[in-house]
């Protein structure tokens, strides 16, 4: 005879038993459903199209080169290993950045006729990045990532032909692309080396050797957070193995010549003149707190042969950088080529002890050092505020940026940099939380050297200025003429509803034709030659619609307030069935759907006031 409580454990057991068995099989079945599932088509179609194409004007303004971008990256794409070094993402298997959206098509087109010549020879699924022209405009180079790693290729304007020059040894972990030397006729780029890409895999230990100490002795050292810091001494063998490369220099027939010794190359640059190549390389000791750009840094001037002809600066470990907004390194900082001049070196140094909390009258200086860099550098220009970079154009003119955090403030100033000892003129002083006294971007063009230097006209006294021109009635980019020399601005272009229209390039000093980009709430960004004289356009590309069934979309403002409650704002829309009259349906005169309407999309983001109590 069973007792009751033999009994009810036994039941228990029978209904622990049956829960497991349910408990299993629905597992299985949702196992069964855990997969990537494709949904409609028509949304596929949505997802998946193309984005607009970006247009980049040669050197010459004779061509163009039409760059496209695929859909959304696969998730075969978005699951490929990653590494996470000193703030750096890495794809180990390619030696290259991750999280990078590559292009797919390229396509050269003639501005004066709209002649198109697709880019030919390219793989069958190529992953384009780093589209760089030629300083003659002849031809463009670029890198293109295999599931082997990154190769170097260049495509001729004259046939749309694109051919590799190397193999996929290409290094791009710290993300210094190939750059083009003077003559058009070579390249400079860093390269995996066989020892890194052949050898033994680095495994973690799985028992540490020991602990990981880190010491702070004597020194209030506060610091900010930052995410991805090299965490053990294999990180650091990591860090050594995938941001090791080799600098070459790769000719148009595919010889590459190495240059000097395997570093970790931070950056490089070839010189305007194509003579000397400034290099910027990383060593240890490294931190485990700060990311790989405030590691140790030496900074040199090769000449082509790899050999040291100066050394700028060798930076210590930067982890003890003042945490107030605006502080900086001590000792030579953004280092830089003039880009008017064949090969004259340029940086700032801190007065302040690169402290922006410190009392100082004065925070920054210039430096000037042409080649061969024997001299003592010439003192330019000294800065009351932050030093934030300068605009080449001249000899007679440079345009020099100041900054500060606490009351954000710019300041301009006018330079000569073939006359150091000329004192700089103030051309402006404003706010950038000011944006609808925003001057502008200055409008930039190719120098012989290849260089971006500053469009000037009127004897060299006027530059252009291109900005997004904010006003009660939204953006209106505009194009400006200033007078460095009266300190006067003209308007030559105001983009006006119903279109969005933003210059991206004035084509000549005369500034009568101007390259705009060009959309509206029907029409999708292409663009445009306009005429400044006589106002008239002329269509440079024809991208269609990217998702034909959210065409007749309309977005309208809705306001709602309950009683009682604050009021509250939402973007909405909605791609509804259109009325004869093109009034879309379903609209209410309050902005809101109305009740019933059968609209194919909608949508709405909602933001509210907080009420104080």
């Amino acid at each position: 005879m069973t007792r009751p409580s033999d009994h009810r454990g036994r039941t228990a057991a029978g209904i622990a038993l049956t829960l497991i068995v349910l408990v299993c099989a629905g597992a299985a079945a949702a196992a069964e459903d855990a997969v990537y599932r494709v949904p409609d088509q028509a949304l596929v179609d949505i997802i998946d199209t193309p984005k607009t194409p970006q247009l980049s004007i040669g050197p010459t303004r004779e061509w163009g080169i039409l760059i496209s971008r695929p859909g959304y990256p696969s998730i075969a794409e978005l699951s490929e290993p990653e590494l996470k070094l000193a703030g750096l993402r890495i794809k180990p298997d390619s030696f290259s950045p991750s999280r990078v959206w590559p292009n797919n098509r390229l396509e050269f087109v003639r501005i004066s006729d709209l002649e198109s010549r697709p880019v030919t020879g390219l793989p069958e699924t190529p992953r384009i990045t780093n589209v760089r022209w030629s300083p003659d405009g002849a031809r463009v180079a670029f890198t293109n990532a295999t599931a082997q790693g990154v190769e170097l290729w260049v495509a001729e304007v004259k046939t749309g032909e694109a051919r590799p020059l190397t193999g996929p040894v290409v290094s791009l972990t710290a993300g210094e692309a190939p750059a083009w030397v003077d003559d058009g006729e070579s390249l400079v780029c860093c390269m995996v080396s066989t020892e890194q890409r052949g050898g033994p895999a680095l495994e973690a230990p799985r028992v540490p050797e020991g602990p990981i100490v880190q010491e702070n002795i004597g020194t209030k050292t506060p610091t900010r957070t930052y995410q991805d810091m090299l965490k053990s001494p294999h990180d650091e063998a990591l860090f050594d193995r995938y941001l090791t490369s080799q600098l070459a220099l790769v000719e148009l027939d595919g010889t590459v010549t190495v240059v000097g010794d395997p570093a970790i190359t931070w950056d490089f640059d070839p010189s305007p003149d194509g003579r000397y190549i400034l290099v910027q390389s990383l060593h240890r000791p490294y931190s485990y707190t700060v990311p790989a750009y405030r590691f140790p840094l030496l900074i040199e001037v090769w000449d082509l042969g790899g050999e040291v002809v100066h050394t700028v600066a060798d930076h210590p470990l930067r982890e003890q950088i003042p945490i107030t907004r605006g502080s900086v390194q001590t000792g030579p900082r953004t280092v830089m080529w003039r880009a008017d001049a064949p090969a004259t070196l340029c940086w700032a140094e801190a007065l302040d002890g690169g402290d922006a909390g410190a009392e100082a009258a004065e925070r920054d200086r210039l430096f000037l050092l042409p080649a061969p860099f024997d001299g003592e550098p010439t003192e330019w220009m000294t800065f009351e505020l932050r030093y934030d970079g300068v605009y080449w154009g001249h000899d007679g003119l440079a345009i020099a940026g100041e900054w500060w955090w606490d009351d954000r403030r710019i300041r301009a100033w006018k330079l000569q940099p073939g006359a150091p000892d000329v004192e700089p003129e103030l051309l402006m002083d404003y706010s950038w939380q000011d944006r609808y006294n925003d001057p502008g971007e200055p409008v930039m063009v190719r120098n012989e050297y290849g260089r971006s230097v500053l469009l000037t006209a009127d004897d060299a006294n006027t530059i252009f200025l291109i900005g997004d021109g904010a006003s009660p009635e939204g953006d209106r980019p505009f194009l400006d003429t200033f007078d460095t020399y009266h300190g006067e601005t003209a308007r030559l272009f105001r983009s006006e509803a119903p279109y969005y229209e933003r210059p991206v390039l004035v084509m000549n000093k005369e500034a009568r034709h101007v390259i705009t980009r060009r959309e509206s709430v029907d029409e999708i960004p292409n663009y445009f030659a306009r005429d400044l004289a006589d106002g008239t356009l002329r269509q440079l590309t024809f991208s269609p619609h990217p998702t034909p069934p959210l065409a007749p979309a309309h977005a309208r403002q809705a306001q709602y307030q309950p009683p009682g409650k604050p009021r509250c704002r939402a973007n909405t829309g909605h791609s509804p069935w259109p009325r004869p009259n093109g009034e879309p349906a379903g609209w209410s005169p309050t902005g809101l759907p109305k009740p019933g309407s059968q609209p194919e999309f909608t949508w709405a983001e909602w933001s509210c006031a907080i009420r104080k109590r």
